[in-house]
């Protein structure tokens, strides 16, 4: 059996939840395809973040890692392509706010997704559920949390698929916002399940 870690954020900004965080906690444990997942959730702090995702990873040695993240203006899964070394946004739950600071002092300037993105994308639209590629992980914690992992597989010489897959906002935190489209807590599992059996196709 393989092993996959599989990892959220905590609930950020103005949003009294995530759905990455359910996700990943109704996963742990469970045998999805091939992969006996591990599931964690991370904080969004720019300090903290990739240093936690990084100790998961060399304490697990997973064969794959997918992390999540929320897009709540999205409205499709959405795979990402590209990490970018740079870190810029609005206050983390820590309150920093890096303004064009590098994830990495001379790395590379950005990594390409290493998990079968447009596979993944492909397998969605068949089973009904609105996917598409994404050439922009914005330059807040998703972006931060990709690009680390990536140098660090890089780094190691360890070629296992990794990126990141943006989610669109819960039915939950649509009503408390009605701007932003909603998705049932459900239908992003089964999105997810549904990815993570591509990944051994």
């Amino acid at each position: 059996m393989k092993k996959l870690l599989l990892t959220g954020f905590e609930p950020f900004l103005d949003h009294s939840s995530n759905p990455t965080d359910y996700i990943v906690k109704q996963l742990d444990g469970k045998v999805v395809g091939n992969y006996q997942i591990t599931g964690h959730v991370l904080p969004v702090e720019f300090d903290r973040s990739a240093e936690k995702l990084l100790n998961h990873v060399h304490e697990l040695e997973p064969d794959a890692v997918i992390s999540l993240g929320l897009a709540a203006g999205r409205n499709k899964i959405t795979p990402e392509r590209v990490a970018i070394n740079v870190n810029d946004g609005v206050r983390d739950n820590s309150g920093n706010k890096p303004i064009d600071v590098p994830i990495i002092e001379a790395g590379n300037d950005a990594y390409f997704s290493t998990l079968p993105i447009r596979r993944m994308v492909d397998h969605l639209l068949e089973k009904g559920i609105p996917a598409e590629i994404s050439n922009t992980a914005g330059t807040y914690l998703c972006n931060n949390v990709m690009y680390s992992m990536l140098h660090d597989t890089r780094q190691r010489g360890t070629n296992i698929p990794s990126g990141f897959i943006h989610v669109p906002a819960s039915f939950q935190l649509a009503v408390q916002n009605p701007k932003l489209p909603g998705w049932p807590l459900d239908t992003i599992q089964k999105a997810i399940e549904l990815v993570i059996k591509v990944l051994d196709e």
